[in-house]
Order: structure tokens, then C-alpha cells, then sequence
């Protein structure tokens, strides 16, 4: 047999960053953000996938025309996430929300927290910020800020980057109808959690629809009864 002319078999190269995207009915929201992680223009080392909780518009039909893979499951964020890094291949997680838009440079930044072996066992959120001009977002987006950096508490709408050993050994996201950002970040621990300095653009369509400071409001009593130890289903009913 010539070996040279034998052709040589296609093996499936893994990839080095999967990133976990839950949505319903996100049609309006998740072209841009997946333009703005790229699946359109396939990379062997970064998958994306799409978590639909059981859409009724084209949320589907928008993350496959963008390259995404999509898993179609239950809806609840926290059964999503949880199934989406299930079948994530990744040794790197990223998980994003459906309306939330990461700011040029997360890549660079993000390949750089991922190369340094310290952060395997640490995870890092963005920046957050709002796509409204108001006053009033630089303000909520401020008190985020410090609510990051004193308390350790980002929310998931800061997108989360962990790597896959150390997201196995805290349990992952369990399955709550709310609080399971909150709930994850927790158990990683604020003296583990960094901040990267790229912005995650995040529409203000709710905050402008029930005003900032009732949305507001409204987050901070949701927060504060989970702290009371509330289960999420109550919390969630108020919240809604």
C-alpha cells in the first residue's frame, strides 16, 4: 500500500471554549448577541450553543441561521444553563444571557484569563452596562459596580467564565426557576471571583418599560428574601 496516497481521516478537533447561551423568545435580542461572539465565522476552538427553553417566535431559526448549535429543553434559565454546560464540550465555560452584548476585545481578554493556570481554579464576570443613554443607567450601572466589587455578587446578566474541572467540582448551576447566578456565584466565592475590564452590554428595554428604580426595587427585595432563605419558587412569583 503507498502511505502517501492514503487520505488521512478527519478527527474532530476540541474546543477550547464553549460558550452557554439560555434564551425564550429572543428573537429581538440574540442576532447581536451572537454577531458579537461570532459563530457565524466557525472556529475549531470555540463552540457556541444555544439553550431555547421552548420558544414561540424564531428564537431557534435566528441562532441557526448565526452557526449556533441549539439544545431545545425545559424553561427555567437555571435547568438551561445546567443542560447547556451538560452537552458543552469546552474546557472553558462561558455562559452568556440571550440579551446581552459582549463589548470589542472580549476575546483577547478572555483568552488571556483562560491561559494563565491560577484561574482554573477562579472564574471572572464583565463589566456591566446598560444600551440606554439615561442618567439613570450610568447610576444603576455604578451601584452594579460596587455591589461586584464590595459583595461579590454579579448577576448573570455579567456573563460568567469558569473552567469546565472547576464548574464540575462546585456542582454547576442547579436547576432554580431564579436566583441560579446568584445561588453559583455564592459557592465560587467572592475572593474567587475577578472582573474583566470589557464591557457586557445588556438591553435596557425592561428597565425602560417598568422604570429603573421600581426595577431596581423590585431586584433588591428578590435578592434580600433569598438571603432570608425563601425558596426561588416564591421569590419568583414576585418577581414576575
Amino acid at each position: 500500500m503507498d502511505i502517501s496516497s492514503a487520505r488521512p481521516q478527519k478527527t474532530r478537533v476540541q474546543p477550547e471554549l464553549s460558550i452557554v447561551i439560555p434564551a425564550l423568545n429572543a428573537e429581538a435580542v440574540l442576532a447581536r448577541t451572537l454577531d458579537a461572539v461570532g459563530p457565524s465565522r466557525p472556529r475549531p476552538e470555540r463552540e457556541i450553543l444555544v439553550v431555547d427553553g421552548g420558544s414561540s417566535d424564531e428564537t431557534v431559526a435566528v441562532a441557526r441561521r448565526h452557526g449556533a448549535r441549539v439544545i431545545e429543553t425545559a424553561p427555567g434559565r437555571g435547568w438551561q444553563l445546567a443542560e447547556g454546560a451538560r452537552q458543552a464540550l469546552g474546557g472553558w465555560l462561558l455562559f452568556l444571557h440571550a440579551d446581552t452584548v459582549l463589548a470589542d476585545g472580549w476575546s483577547g481578554a478572555v483568552s488571556a484569563y483562560c491561559a494563565e493556570p491560577a484561574n482554573r481554579e477562579r472564574a471572572a464576570t464583565f463589566r456591566f452596562a446598560l444600551d440606554d443613554g439615561a442618567r439613570a443607567a450610568r447610576r444603576l450601572e455604578a451601584v452594579v459596580a460596587w455591589r461586584t466589587r464590595r459583595l461579590g455578587l454579579p448577576y448573570g446578566d455579567q456573563g460568567l467564565l469558569i473552567s469546565r474541572p472547576f464548574h464540575d467540582a462546585l456542582g454547576g448551576f442547579r436547576p432554580l426557576v431564579l436566583m441560579e447566578d446568584v445561588d453559583m456565584v455564592r459557592r465560587i466565592g467572592r475572593r474567587r471571583l475577578d472582573a474583566l475590564d470589557v464591557a457586557a452590554v445588556t438591553s435596557a428595554v425592561r428597565y425602560r418599560r417598568s422604570g429603573y428604580l421600581r426595577r431596581s426595587a423590585r431586584n433588591l427585595a428578590c435578592l434580600g428574601l433569598y438571603f432570608l432563605g425563601v425558596p426561588p419558587r416564591g421569590i419568583a412569583r414576585l418577581y414576575r
